[in-house]
């Protein structure tokens, strides 16, 4: 069973033939030093989180997930365009976001570039689509944080059908629909692994 079918499954089963995986995680956070009180800067915090990455490829570790935030102090507010950072700083472990917050984007502005970052980083990209853990990101993007799970159930749903092939045809009730819409650039392997986080 591929990575990708799982979330099509009534009952998911994992595929543990190759054993146990380890992955290190970050939401981005950018706080400060408990003992200085000051803050380092944001692209030394991003620094920080791509030496993290690289680290993490040298210790053996399978996948390293960086989350998306929008608030005060967390860094990953771009949190692909980190990873395709750290995609050119490593070699071979995954990467994956952890989670897009597809609620309040648009999935196939998120689909184009979580693509692209599987080319540049040779296939090595999984995505997970969650739900926004605070309500601020609904204002600042402009959605209403009434809808928060219609808004998330058709995005996901849209994101899925994405993944299918590079003619979409598909309506919502948030977003335009799409008419045999061409969905460019396709992955390394035609698909992602997208997991519903």
């Amino acid at each position: 069973m591929s990575k990708s079918s799982l979330i099509h499954s009534p009952n998911p089963k994992i595929d543990t033939s190759n054993g146990i995986e380890f992955g290190l995680y970050s939401l981005g956070d950018h706080l400060p030093n408990p003992h200085t009180k000051k803050r380092i800067s944001a692209k030394e915090r991003i620094q920080e989180i791509i030496e993290l990455a690289k680290l993490a490829e040298d210790a053996g570790f399978d996948i390293f997930q960086l989350g998306e935030s929008h608030q005060e102090y967390f860094i990953s507010q771009s949190h692909l365009l980190i990873l395709t950072a750290i995609s050119k700083a490593t070699k071979n472990i995954r990467l994956s976001s952890a989670v897009t917050t597809i609620g309040v984007l648009d999935p196939v502005r998120v689909y184009e570039d979580a693509a692209t970052l599987d080319l540049i980083s040779n296939g090595r990209m999984e995505l997970i689509a969650g739900r926004a853990s605070r309500f601020g990101s609904f204002e600042l993007l402009g959605y209403n944080s009434v809808a928060y799970k219609e808004l998330f159930e058709e995005k996901f749903e849209l994101l899925l059908k994405l993944n299918e092939g590079e003619r979409v045809t598909w309506e919502g009730e948030f977003r335009a629909p799409l008419n045999n819409a061409l969905i460019l650039p396709r992955p390394l392997k035609n698909h992602l692994p997208i997991w519903r986080g």
